[in-house]
């Protein structure tokens, strides 16, 4: 076994891999960039080399600042993680010259997997289910539009060694695929320093279903079940859990035998992932091979019992795999979420900055986080703004799905925009609960996007009691304060008038033992909490039933956080809330005769001028962001009356870009 391993990457994967070897008692290197100087992973590992600046061109894919890093340390192997350089045949072959354990895939199997061309040859032959399509890279615009039509719309578009949804367009004209392969080329050469692309057909009312395998070099190879990856946006998964609510015992073995032999084929050592798309029959083929450990492993670990970066560690050391086929059994259920600082408002895009606040629920055997960063942590403009892997585990669906809306509620973030309101939305939705998942599950349900104010609440009512204990204990603190003029003293009252979204709704709320007792027409709620003035978090029992609630005040107001809804709620006298009806309301500001940025980027192309005349859909500027190309169009039609920015520019949120008629 090895004395000690460097970890050729950084944040929440980083820490993964150290935890792991830090239990097997392996010494460990961190890597990282000026960017990551205070970052959670360098401070848990043995060892800290600094490797260069920010961007990740510079730095963690630099393959000899790698092996500098592990010549100076005396690291005996490498981890990669995922991404960067983690399925790199040249990064492979740099580490085996230099006498360093790869802990992963041996050069045949990185090779022919990383390219999805290559990788379709070999699993046809393996007998593995492929999607029909065109295996050789398209030369241009005019040459997909020919092999979409000969496959048949809609086709899929995928740049040949691409990853983590860049690259990939789905088209369903002629027009749509000549635009759709120029941005798949952009962006595969962006990300991936290589442009080709090659099609597919696209199955519809698909289901993205992966089977997780781990091989060792004595031969044996064997499957860990399979994870539902259904839920995405942009191609990039959102909620995975395992195992999937759609496949069958039957189905799973025919998946898994499949995905074994194809390991075989190209002689895997390490754990794998292999990705199938299932049609509503569960007729799956096959999409691609990961040659590495999957963001989402931890809920393969957590329905096994197995340690992933373990099997890898010790099949890399040259150990025999500890356990056979069948020894395999899922036991419960588990659901990963994944926590962005992104802004789903503003279409999901980006959000960089400091944590401000950042607590995330406590672990135990039902909760786990798998995060890289900490409160006073960055996110950084120069890499994946992941916060965090949220992991819940049930002895049933239901029970995780429970355990997730909990866990949510109790991760509270302050800084940045993040997703957790839209990923309680999304599991605590009725379709998710049935288990009837697509990888259109998103643009289906939330065709308009993601509007927090718009969740539904299953009980308005408690909602508007929270309000009112809230209040009533600021009102009572407010009541205690000293100096006040004698026979003037604050008096507080029992009754008071809760507005959320125009809806009035009376409440009586009294201070009863441990708690306060809400009365409002057709609701009592009795409210037992021991919450603070000051403290974020609302942990509550209301009439029986443990609830939490984030508040945050906002002006005269509350805005509140539970179950994928943001409510903002105005306490109100009984007299003010009279007033308050008739009072006029404030409109926004028209923004409409604005282009604005919807994120922060570089504006890499400006399609119009002053005095254009543009129609509604017409391309207007390209923003690159996160190495992913993002087009903004005409709403309508409109004439171009000023330019203000160009091509070049680094733009901030809501940067004013064009100005129309």
């Amino acid at each position: 076994m090895f004395d000690k391993i460097l970890i050729a990457n950084r944040g929440e994967i980083a820490c993964r891999v150290i935890k792991t070897a830090r239990m097997m008692g392996i010494k460990t290197v961190a890597v990282y960039s000026d960017a990551d100087r205070d970052a959670l992973h360098v401070q848990m590992a043995d060892e800290a080399i600094h490797i260069g600046p920010p961007p990740s061109n510079q730095s963690y894919l630099v393959i000899d600042k790698i092996l500098d890093a592990c010549k100076q340390t005396g690291a005996q192997a490498v981890h990669p993680g995922y991404g960067f350089l983690s399925e790199n045949s040249r990064f492979f072959d740099a580490l085996a010259e230099a006498g360093i354990v790869f802990i992963g895939p041996g050069k045949q199997a990185i090779e022919s997997m990383g390219d999805k061309i290559t990788s379709k040859k070999i699993a046809a032959e393996a007998g593995v289910s492929v999607v029909p399509g065109y295996t050789d890279v398209i030369k241009d615009p005019d040459h997909a539009v020919k092999i979409a039509q000969e496959i048949g719309y809609p086709v899929m578009l995928k740049a040949t060694a691409g990853g983590g949804g860049k690259g990939m367009r789905v088209v369903w004209n002629d027009a749509e695929c000549r635009d759709g392969f120029d941005r798949a080329s952009n962006e595969a050469r962006s990300s991936f320093g290589d442009d080709r692309v090659f099609a597919e057909k696209y199955v519809q009312e698909p289901r993205h279903i992966e089977i997780q395998v781990i091989a060792d070099s004595h031969g044996n190879t064997i499957y860990l079940g399979e994870r539902e990856c259904s839920i995405q946006r942009r191609h990039q998964k959102v909620i995975e859990e395992a195992p999937s609510p759609f496949i069958d015992a039957a189905t799973r073995k025919a998946m898994g035998e499949q995905s074994v032999a194809l390991a075989k084929a190209v002689d895997y050592q390490s754990a794998g992932t292999v990705e199938f798309i299932v049609d509503a029959e569960k007729n799956f083929y096959f999409l691609e091979m990961n040659t590495r450990l999957q963001v989402e492993h931890p809920i393969t670990e957590k329905v096994t019992g197995l340690d992933l970066v373990e099997l890898m560690i010790r099949v890399a050391a040259g150990e025999e795999l500890p356990i056979k086929q069948s020894d395999i059994k899922l036991t419960g259920w588990a659901i990963e979420a994944r926590v962005y600082a992104e802004d789903p408002v503003r279409n999901f895009m980006p959000s960089i900055g400091r944590l401000a606040k950042c607590r995330p629920p406590a672990e135990s055997d039902t909760v786990r986080v798998d995060t890289g960063i900490k409160e006073g942590s960055e996110v950084s403009m120069y890499y994946d703004p992941m916060i965090a892997k949220l992991v819940t585990y049930g002895k049933d669906r239901q029970t995780a799905i429970d355990a997730m809306c909990d866990a949510l509620d109790n991760y509270y973030i302050r800084g940045v925009s993040h997703n957790i309101s839209f990923l309680n939305a999304l599991v605590a939705h009725p379709r998710f609960a049935e288990g009837r998942l697509t990888t259109d599950f998103i643009p289906d349900e939330f065709p308009d996007g993601f509007d927090p104010t718009q969740v539904p609440q299953k009980d308005p009512a408690l909602v508007v009691s929270i309000v009112a204990l809230i209040h009533r204990a600021h009102m009572d603190r407010a009541a205690k304060l000293s100096g006040q003029l004698k026979s003037h003293e604050r008096l507080v009252t029992d009754d008071w008038v809760i507005v959320i979204d125009d809806e009035y709704t009376d409440v009586n709320v009294v201070p009863i033992p441990g708690g306060y007792k809400v009365t409002q027409s057709d609701a009592v709620h009795e409210i037992l909490t021991d919450w603070k003035l000051g403290e974020p978090l609302i942990h509550a029992n209301v009439n029986g039933r443990n609830v939490t609630f984030q508040a945050d005040a906002q002006g005269l107001a509350y805005k509140l956080f539970h179950h994928g809804a943001e409510i903002v709620a105005l306490p109100l006298t009984p007299r003010a809330a009279e007033l308050n009806r008739i009072m006029i309301k404030k409109l926004p500001p028209d923004l409409s005769k604005f282009l604005l940025s919807p994120m922060p980027g570089l504006l890499v192309k400006l399609k119009v001028a002053v005095g254009d005349e543009v129609k509604a859909g017409d391309e207007l500027a390209v923003i690159e962001a996160m190495k992913m190309e993002n087009s903004l169009r005409a709403g309508e039609d409109v004439v171009i009356s000023k330019v203000m920015a160009g091509e070049g520019d680094s733009l901030v949120v809501d940067q004013h870009i064009l100005e129309f008629e």
